[in-house]
């Protein structure tokens, strides 16, 4: 009762907020909040039991014939969100993943904050990140760069320094106009919100994220020089 007589001597030039404010009112505030409240716990908790029913990739080598990876493979698919381990040609296991905020474009931009299409490779792996483990990507490749030289986006000569990058370097660098810095990388301090919510939330600038604790599991089978298919 303080509390609202409180809220009510507040206000704001002409406008005084006893005239909204009521006991209907704030137990109307009280209720949608709460409610606000057991809906985000009822989505964490059914994100976790959703967590709960995945296998580990030690388990899941063994289902599919395999004691350990030795030609790590990675496919991700944009349209189902996910990412695929693969021995060769053979699928171990998927694991759900987001992506940039644009998904339904690939990328060909800086900033345009959507995900790359196409065939790269890990070329630099950083196991200690602020998103907790990042694999780099050669991201802008030569397919990338011929586009972007073919609609004259960029000159000869940045051509020439991407193609010179992609063949000698390890990584190609951040393209003034294609942008780069695009890898596959975990959630980091945010991981259990993020990790339990029943639903895909695409939130990077065009990387490929998925939890802590599987990007953990990935970094046991990959290397430097994975494969990485984007579709």
């Amino acid at each position: 009762m303080k509390f609202l007589e409180k809220l009510k001597n507040i206000q704001f030039g002409p406008i005084k907020a006893s005239n909204f404010l009521n006991k209907d009112v704030l137990k109307n505030i009280i209720y949608l909040t709460a409610a606000i409240l057991v809906f985000f716990f009822g989505v964490i908790v059914y994100g976790l039991v959703l967590n709960m029913r995945t296998i580990p990739l030690s388990e899941a080598l063994l289902k599919a014939g395999f004691n350990e990876i030795t030609n790590p493979k990675i496919i991700i698919d944009r349209h189902n969100y996910t990412l695929g381990i693969y021995e060769d040609s053979v699928l171990i296991k998927n694991y759900r993943v987001s992506f940039g905020k644009s998904v339904q474009t690939p990328k060909s931009r800086a900033d345009d904050k959507s995900t790359p299409v196409g065939t790269y490779k890990i070329c630099k792996i950083y196991p200690a990140h602020k998103y907790h483990k990042f694999f780099q990507l050669n991201y802008p490749n030569l397919e990338d760069g011929s586009n972007a030289l073919r609609r004259g986006w960029i000159s000869q000569k940045e051509f020439n320094d991407i193609k010179f990058e992609y063949y000698y370097e390890q990584c190609t660098r951040y393209n003034r106009v294609l942008g780069g810095n695009i890898g596959i990388h975990g959630i980091g301090e945010l991981n259990y919100i993020f990790k339990n919510l029943p639903f895909v939330y695409n939130w990077t600038d065009g990387s490929i994220a998925l939890s802590n604790e599987n990007i953990d599991e990935i970094y046991s089978v990959i290397r430097e020089g994975t494969e990485v298919v984007i579709k």
